[in-house]
């Protein structure tokens, strides 16, 4: 009898406005300057996104349309909340947060890499997470130091 009294896609409605949480990674939250300002510029995307669908009349859509905006708000707001905001690098001798990095592969092949906080890995930009396998065998390391990775061989040939 309550069934009656429901609209039939309430149910289907209620999970599509339900997401669940972005995964917010155990590692420490660093960021670099760029990368904490590009976080606020998400944020205020997401609030500008949230707010727009205050427009909206049926209040189902209006649900499902702020779904994603509500659950980005939430990631964001957790991750501006425990950013670290690190310096820039003041010495090139070793790989840090924050360096930029050259090394070459067995293969021929030559990477240049900016280590930098997870939200703001774009390795198609030139930048890795300094939580990343090979950001992780680089750190603490010198040019022409050699690590080795998946059966590679990677040399540190540059730092800056």
């Amino acid at each position: 009898m309550a069934v009656a009294f429901t609209k039939e896609e309430s149910f289907e409605t209620a999970s599509e406005t339900l997401l669940p949480d972005r995964p917010i990674s155990p590692h420490p939250n660093l960021v670099t300057e760029a990368g904490f300002r590009a976080l606020e510029l998400q944020f205020q995307q997401a609030r500008a996104a949230y707010d727009a669908t205050s427009a909206i009349e049926d209040v189902n859509e209006r649900r499902r349309q702020a779904a994603n905006p509500v659950r980005d708000l939430r990631y964001l707001s957790a991750r501006l909340r425990t950013a670290q905001l690190m310096p820039n690098p003041t010495s090139a001798d070793v790989v840090a947060f924050g360096n930029t990095v050259t090394f070459s592969r067995d293969d021929g092949r030559v990477q240049t890499y900016r280590l930098v906080g997870e939200d703001e890995a774009d390795p198609k930009a030139g930048s890795i997470s300094y939580v990343s396998p090979v950001a992780q065998l680089l750190m603490g390391k010198a040019v022409g130091d050699v690590v080795e990775t998946g059966g590679q061989e990677l040399e540190i040939l540059a730092i800056s």
